[in-house]
């Protein structure tokens, strides 16, 4: 499916969740993106464990609700709550590349390149600050000062490193042509197809079935 499409299938099944209260309907949904990660290919221990994150929220709500609340329909309905959030975020996240996603909203829900090309550089730009900070904790390891993770001079340190970058990577757009707001050819044209169209609206028919009439 288009990365655009399915990001906003995504939101749909959330906002929807968000204002229903069918157990069995999130129970359906919870299976359905199990199998759909499955079907991808997901590591199965990467599976597990984003299984196993969501426990100890899911598990803090179930229990106030029961105790404090008195109302067990409250709890369960906000423990397979969270995993609908849970499994259909890395249904997203774990199948759609960044740069397939960003092409798409630029290309098709129109959002500025500004935007698309900060996105991209934040995400390219993160291998380089955890080198720097690394870089950043032996210098001052050499002078006798050991930074922890917590240390605010560790992280004012990468800040400016990070705005440094900035600086040369927006100088160099702009000596490649770059130009806000004017308009620009692309080298892999990202279209939405009928049969992206047809899946969209299936998955949306689906969801009504599942949540409405369950």
């Amino acid at each position: 499916m288009n990365p655009s499409l399915k990001f906003i299938l995504v939101l749909i099944i959330a906002l929807e969740v968000s204002f229903t209260n069918s157990i069995v309907g999130n129970v359906i949904l919870i299976v359905v993106g199990l199998l759909y990660l499955l079907v991808k290919r997901v590591k199965l221990k990467r599976l597990l464990w984003i299984l196993l994150i969501a426990v100890i929220p899911a598990i803090g709500l179930l229990i106030s609700q029961v105790l404090y609340a008195k109302s067990s329909h409250a709890g369960i309905l906000l423990f397979t709550r969270i995993y609908v959030y849970v499994i259909y975020g890395a249904a997203f996240t774990l199948t759609t590349k960044l740069y397939e996603l960003v092409n798409s909203l630029e290309q098709n829900l129109h959002l500025p390149s500004k935007f698309v090309y900060g996105v991209m550089a934040a995400f390219n730009l993160l291998p380089e600050i955890q080198a720097e900070v690394n870089k950043i904790k032996t210098a001052s390891l050499m002078r006798g000062v050991k930074l922890h993770w917590w240390s605010p001079t560790l992280y004012f340190r990468a800040i400016l490193s990070a705005i440094r970058w900035s600086e040369n990577l927006a100088q160099g757009m702009e000596s490649h042509g770059f130009v806000e707001g004017q308009s620009r050819t692309f080298y892999e044209p990202v279209k939405i197809t009928m049969v992206d169209w047809l899946v969209f609206v299936f998955n949306v028919i689906l969801l009504q079935a599942i949540l409405l009439l369950l």
